[in-house]
């Protein structure tokens, strides 16, 4: 209510916010239509959301912000699953995802449990921010719709999008994406590649001798649990250092059941 009152006497950011969370269901029911809508009004004066509207313009979704088709995935292996599918986004779905996260970047890091104080990640060496519910604009939730749909999971069992920016000699070292004692695991993981170009920087499993070369626009998907739900020590992973330029992905953890960001501890 009190996002309408800001949008009826021209609050740009209010507009965007009331998009975001009339589509993903934050305070009611999910209605992409009733988002879109909203998204076609902003547009007239805002070149913000005009540029977001003609993103989702070019995407073949449905009336539901679901993708009608999906590219074709190129199994690699099959315990644990893992599959490549390149041109899962486009080069303009890339962008968007590197230009809204750059401005909110922050250095990786974890809270000392003896001190309560933050210090450096020691496994992940990047700068990363999340896109939370309310600046989870109409291409953002297209693009999480579209991970649902190739993962065969419900949209909201994923967590909010995760974009990482790797630097020259930044890593992510070799790490579970399952959680310790999780009574909600993750159970797959999507990684979107969001450019190439740069030596080094490939996803590696060592366990299963594979190795993932980015692709500006593939994704890569993989199963992180066994059959029993237990952690899967084959799917223990790493993103090897860049030698020079920078890594720019997205990731979205996707839990056995529905997830709620709002409430995530």
């Amino acid at each position: 209510m009190l996002l309408r009152q800001a949008v009826q006497i021209g609050h740009v950011d209010a507009a965007l916010m009331e998009i975001a969370l009339t589509a993903n269901g934050s305070g009611g029911s999910a209605n992409w239509g009733s988002a879109r809508s909203l998204l076609d009004v902003a547009a007239q004066n805002d070149p913000i959301a005009a540029h977001q509207r003609d993103l989702i313009e070019a995407m073949n979704i449905d009336a539901e912000g679901r993708p009608l088709a999906l590219p074709t995935a190129r199994q690699l292996r099959d315990a644990p699953h893992v599959e490549v599918i390149p041109q899962f986004v486009t080069r303009d779905e890339c962008h968007h995802l590197a230009s809204v996260s750059a401005p909110s970047l922050v250095p990786s890091v974890i809270i000392d449990p003896s001190t309560g104080k933050s210090r450096p990640h020691p496994i992940r060496t990047s700068d990363g921010m999340v896109i939370g519910p309310a600046q989870e604009d109409l291409v953002v939730r297209a693009i999480n719709a579209r991970i649902a749909a190739l993962s065969k999971t419900p949209v909201d069992n994923g967590e909010p999008l995760a974009v990482l920016r790797y630097n020259p000699g930044q890593e992510y070292k070799l790490h579970s994406d399952a959680l310790p004692d999780a009574s909600n695991q993750r159970s797959h993981t999507v990684i979107l590649y969001l450019n190439e170009g740069f030596p080094g920087g490939e996803t590696e499993f060592p366990a299963i001798g594979l190795r993932v070369r980015p692709e500006a626009g593939m994704a890569l998907l993989f199963t992180n649990l066994r059959e029993d739900g237990s952690p899967d020590p084959l799917a223990r992973h790493a993103g090897l250092p860049i030698a020079q330029g920078s890594k720019w992905i997205a990731t979205r953890w996707i839990r056995q059941r529905h997830y709620d960001p709002w409430n995530s501890g």
